[in-house]
């Protein structure tokens, strides 16, 4: 390189290949980083008022977050196995499989911890990529 200018091509690209390298390790740090703040959000979320309240806690615990990287694609899932969350975030009206009827409202608490997570998201990702070009 010659005063910020690169001559060689096997430089600009060992370069390229160092700053791809910083910037996959970099979104794989920001993607866990966020995907257990949202948990930990739900999971405020889901302690009361608007949402669900907590009964044994289990439901709550029962969140989490995995972060998977293939090549420059990082994907993070949020979510929880428990059979009632559907109902708790959204609510139901009817007969279910026993036959028993309900009328549960909704206890939002994952959308709007998906909404609050967003922009931090973003930004997060978008420093990430700044610090390592």
């Amino acid at each position: 390189m010659n005063g910020g200018a690169f001559t060689d091509p096997a430089a600009l690209a060992a370069a390229l290949e160092r700053g791809a390298a910083q910037t996959q390790a970099a979104l794989n740090a920001v993607m866990r980083h966020r995907a257990q703040a949202l948990v930990e959000q739900v999971r405020h979320n889901a302690s009361g008022r608007p949402g669900p309240r907590v009964i044994t806690g289990a439901y709550r615990a029962s969140w989490r977050s995995d972060v998977q990287g293939t090549g420059p694609v990082v994907v993070a899932e949020v979510g929880t196995s428990a059979a009632q969350a559907r109902r708790l975030e959204f609510g139901f009206v009817g007969a279910d499989s026993l036959g028993r009827h309900y009328a549960q409202p909704p206890f939002p608490h994952l959308g709007a911890a998906v909404d609050q997570a967003g922009p931090a998201l973003v930004r997060e990702l978008n420093d990430a990529v700044k610090r390592s070009l």
